[in-house]
Formats: C-alpha cells, sequence, structure tokens
C-alpha cells in the first residue's frame, strides 16, 4: 500500500533541493548522520578546497550570526504555514519584529521559492510586490 504523504510535504525544503538536483535519499542519509558544526566545518573546507584555501575577506567570524539567521529564518516560514507558526518556531514574540525579519530575508526566501509554496500570501502582503527586474 503507497505511504499517505505528510500534510507537510509540499513544504519541505529538501524537495526543492531535489528539484534542482542537488540532493537525493542517500546524501540526506549521510547529512543526517552529521552533527551541524560538522556540516558547517565540512561545507568550509569544500569551499576553502575550491579556491586553493584561501578563504581570506569573506570574514567568517562576523558573518557567522548573518549566516546561520538566514538559515534558520529560512527554515520557519518554509516548514510552517503561518506567520504566527513560524514566529512561534523562532521564539518571537513581537508581531511587528517577525514582519521585519521577513522583510529583511525576502531575497533569500524569493531566491528558495518559499513565496512559490501554497499558503504563502501573506508574505507577499508583507514585503509588498516584487521589484520589476
Amino acid at each position: 500500500m503507497p505511504q499517505k504523504p505528510s500534510k507537510y510535504s509540499e513544504y519541505s525544503f529538501s524537495k526543492f533541493l531535489r528539484s534542482n538536483s542537488k540532493s537525493s535519499d542517500e546524501f540526506e542519509f549521510m547529512l543526517n548522520n552529521l552533527s551541524l558544526e560538522e556540516v558547517i566545518a565540512l561545507k568550509l573546507e569544500l569551499s576553502a578546497k575550491s579556491i586553493n584555501g584561501k578563504l581570506y575577506g569573506f570574514y567568517l567570524w562576523n558573518n557567522i550570526n548573518k549566516i546561520v539567521r538566514e538559515s534558520v529564518v529560512l527554515f520557519a516560514v518554509s516548514s510552517t504555514r503561518s506567520l504566527d507558526q513560524a514566529q512561534a518556531l523562532l521564539g518571537i514574540k513581537d508581531h511587528v519584529q517577525m514582519k521585519k525579519i521577513v522583510r529583511r530575508y525576502r531575497d533569500s526566501l524569493r531566491y528558495y521559492g518559499v513565496f512559490d509554496l501554497k499558503n504563502r500570501r501573506y508574505l507577499k502582503t508583507i514585503i509588498g510586490k516584487p521589484a520589476k527586474e
């Protein structure tokens, strides 16, 4: 008997990566066995290898909070069905602050297709119409 899809399957970042051939079952299984610290260290090592070890000028220490926050906002907004749920997941009490956060990360949310997910009309009302290219 076929397995019933999860009600959250349409809100999957994994599904987005798979549709762009950036992930697979095998990759996700292996990734799941690593800690977040190991994933970050490995990603940095692979990035450094690709540019002959010269990560100079990236100011990792000063930007790590921005990188992690963007990742967490992307997860929260893509894996929940409403702004209130995303806000609760992030532990943010102020609704106005949450709207500011969504506006701050709107380019990343657009890039990863979060605006195209079902039940995300609320995002468009927060940030307005996208600028013409």
